[in-house]
């Protein structure tokens, strides 16, 4: 039996669908840091760096490992600390000794004589000058003197007399101040001290 063609479009293939593989941009949104967080970070920025000045300053001087304390290099006037609290220190232990950082050449002791935190101060060498450290005067709290462990017998008085001595006073904040400046250094005397020399 033939076979009719069929006529028209009716035999006509229709498109192949495809799958849309067009991307869609999501847009992203900028991420911004508000404001206040900004300040907060400033500002803990600021606390952090006004802690450390703070802690710098209190800690000025500080005591270093051999429980001396340091003067700061090149210092000309060195404050010394609170007055009535070094005063109650030295009652109970007897005077400071500051280590000088530069060469060693101006190790000195802080002394307080007398009842009154505001006065009595005293500060001068803490060896014999021509003398290295090794013979740094030690303090001999029942007699209260000064003993040369370089020299047998040889003392020195509570006041220092007899040492190169510096000017010290009490500032407006109650702080203990040593004038370190060579030419404000007094040899072979103790400023204020009215003792009897040095027994050697």
């Amino acid at each position: 039996m033939a076979i009719e063609p069929r006529f028209g479009n009716d035999d006509a293939i229709g498109a192949i669908h495809t799958t849309d593989t067009t991307v869609c941009a999501v847009p992203v949104s900028e991420t911004k840091m508000h404001p206040r967080t900004l300040m907060l970070l400033a500002a803990s920025f600021a606390i952090v760096a006004i802690v450390g000045v703070v802690l710098f300053v209190i800690a000025l001087p500080s005591l270093n490992e051999s429980g001396r304390v340091e003067i700061p290099t090149k210092a000309l006037q060195f404050q010394a600390g609170d007055a009535k609290d070094r005063a109650v220190s030295i009652a109970a232990d007897g005077p400071f000794l500051f280590s000088d950082v530069a060469g060693g050449e101006r190790d000195i002791f802080l002394q307080h004589l007398g009842d009154d935190p505001l006065a009595g101060w005293l500060a001068f060498d803490a060896r014999f000058p021509g003398t290295d450290r090794n013979c740094t005067l030690r303090w001999d709290r029942d007699r209260h003197l000064f003993t040369d462990p370089c020299q047998s017998g040889v003392t020195v008085t509570a006041n220092g007399a007899g040492l190169p001595s510096y000017p010290t006073s009490v500032n407006d904040n109650d702080q203990v101040v040593v004038e370190l400046a060579i030419d404000k250094r007094r040899a072979g005397t103790t400023v204020g001290s009215g003792a009897p020399p040095a027994s050697r």
